[in-house]
């Protein structure tokens, strides 16, 4: 069946001009690696994920883990857009007493919104304790994890991604957003994590690498996960770019965790409109 890429197209604009609305309303918050991730998640949200937002705790559903959590808007706007709370709750992102905190809180009652998250480092493991559980089960679900760059310079990835190959957890899809920056720099001066493909093969993974920004290389590596007959766990190491959207937040690490005033909002929104990315 041929795929409607301009309906991922038009949602990925929609999510990004939720992300940088948000943020302005906020007054803080993480761009960059929101605006980084947007088409995995979106192909992921709106294609792949086994979810129903009217029934957020159906006991057969996938689930996600936004590992690097501070890059929760573009989450807010993919469950908001899915029909988990109504849109203009995003305007309350970072508010006293909103359900959207500054990092996805799982006793915030925010439907969609599985564990807490931003601890960076520690999704993984939490990821890989769901597919045990859904293996226990028995069921058919699958456990996704999205990951930063930086963030596996943290050793618990690492024993998360020996413990995920011993226990051969085909129910579990690592994403790395790979963008090469984190809060003080390019990560290849700060510690490098290079090279990604060849650590994740000698411990035991399916490693796909796709352009983290083009939907038919992203939808070919969600298809590929979800039809191997393998009995290891996945990882799409995705090549992306920090701000992307916004020319003048891309590959900058001073939009890691910036707001944008009045006009860069309105310049930023303008830019995402007239740009179809994701083709």
């Amino acid at each position: 069946m041929e795929i409607n890429i301009k309906k991922f197209v038009e949602l990925g604009k929609t999510v990004r001009k939720d992300i940088i609305n948000m943020l302005f309303c906020a007054g803080s918050g993480h761009p960059g690696g929101s605006l980084s991730c947007v088409e995995l998640m979106v192909a992921l949200y709106f294609k792949y994920l086994k979810h129903h937002s009217e029934n957020p705790e159906w006991s057969e559903r996938d689930m996600v883990v936004f590992s690097k959590g501070h890059v929760c808007p573009t989450l807010y706007s993919c469950l908001a857009r899915s029909g988990y709370f109504p849109t203009d709750e995003l305007d309350t992102l970072r508010q006293s007493c909103s359900r959207l905190q500054g990092h996805p809180s799982s006793v915030s009652e925010l439907p969609g919104v599985e564990v807490a998250t931003g601890s960076l480092g520690q999704g993984l493991s939490i990821a890989s304790g769901m597919a045990i559980g859904f293996k226990l089960d028995k069921k058919d679900s699958k456990a996704y994890a999205l990951l930063g760059d930086g963030e596996l310079q943290s050793g618990q990835i690492w024993e998360a991604v020996m413990t995920a190959a011993q226990f051969k957890l085909n129910n579990l899809c690592a994403i790395v957003d790979n963008n090469k920056i984190q809060i003080d720099g390019f990560t290849e001066d700060i510690k490098s994590v290079e090279p990604l493909a060849s650590k994740f093969k000698s411990f035991g993974w399916h490693v796909l690498e796709v352009d983290g920004h083009k939907y038919s290389e992203i939808f070919a590596a969600y298809d590929e996960f979800l039809a191997a007959n393998l009995d290891k766990p996945t990882v799409i190491i995705a090549e992306t770019i920090k701000g992307k959207g916004v020319s003048f937040m891309e590959n900058k690490a001073g939009w890691h965790g910036k707001a944008p005033n009045s006009e860069e909002k309105e310049l930023a929104l303008q830019e995402i409109e007239e740009k179809d990315l994701g083709v």
